[in-house]
């Protein structure tokens, strides 16, 4: 919702949503829902905020950067049907310049490991989960013509 309503501001919401989720534990669509009415009353303040360089979100993205990385002591490291997914993920993120092409790749890789990985495997891999990654793939073959 952030997303969808920031990007017709011409803005990116990621960042502050980040911050926002992770710094206050948000695990359900509210912590989202309560960002994006703050992202459109901060549409007010605009020319205010693009006074603001954009390498002053820098030391921010950093603060985001511990913040999510403090949670990868949960990853399951030993298996490497989790973990492969969660680095790539991690990895992708700096590297492709897009928090939601890291997400997407984590998610290809987490099916992928999944279905290679055998018959338990795969019962983890939820309906939504099957959804995504065909929609993500179509995305990739769109992205790359």
């Amino acid at each position: 919702m952030c997303n969808f309503c920031s990007n017709f501001a011409g803005q990116n919401g990621e960042y502050v949503e980040s911050i926002a989720g992770v710094a206050v534990g948000g695990r359900t669509g509210l912590t989202a829902f309560i960002v994006a009415i703050c992202f459109l009353l901060s549409l007010f303040f605009a020319p205010l905020f693009l006074a603001i360089p954009a390498a002053a979100t820098g030391p921010v993205l950093v603060i985001v950067g511990v913040m999510m990385v403090s949670n990868t002591t949960a990853v399951e490291w030993e298996d490497y049907s989790e973990a492969i997914p969660a680095f790539i993920t991690m990895l992708m993120m700096p590297l492709s310049y897009s928090i939601s092409d890291g997400i997407m790749l984590g998610t290809i890789m987490y099916v992928l490991m999944k279905s290679c990985k055998g018959k338990e495997s795969l019962r983890q891999i939820t309906p939504t989960m099957w959804v995504l990654f065909a929609i993500f793939i179509i995305r990739y073959i769109q992205k790359s013509l």
